[in-house]
């Protein structure tokens, strides 16, 4: 599967952006999917993922703040991320796997088809 990760840019702190992530090629059901992201010389993390039974799960810093989901007709991955902190930014990457255990969600290791990534940047 590719995927193409969109939606990037620059926003002030308190505002809003939805990334998307259009996928291509032969997507199973049964997919998980996730968004990561990756700071300036730091390691890659977790943000928030929708396991293959559509379960959805958050990283802590930002729950209530951000929201995924996913349109099947579309084949298309969104992340919707309102009240934005500087500490948001970083370069977001779109993923999915058809292999990925539950405990394993929040690893990027675990997945193993990666959208180029988007940058978001936030102003304070």
């Amino acid at each position: 599967v590719q995927l193409q990760a969109s939606g990037g840019g620059l926003v002030q702190a308190g505002g809003s952006l939805r990334l998307s992530c259009a996928a291509s090629g032969r997507t199973f059901s049964g997919y998980t999917w996730a968004w990561f992201r990756q700071a300036t010389g730091k390691e890659r993390e977790f943000v928030a993922g929708i396991w293959r039974n559509g379960n959805i799960f958050y990283a802590d810093s930002v729950k209530g703040r951000f929201t995924i989901s996913r349109d099947r007709a579309k084949s298309t991955l969104y992340l919707q991320m309102n009240s934005l902190k500087p500490e948001d930014t970083a370069l977001y990457y779109c993923t999915g796997s058809p292999s990925v255990i539950l405990s394993s969600l929040r690893v990027s290791s675990s997945y193993h088809s990666w959208g180029q990534g988007t940058l978001v940047t936030v102003s304070s």
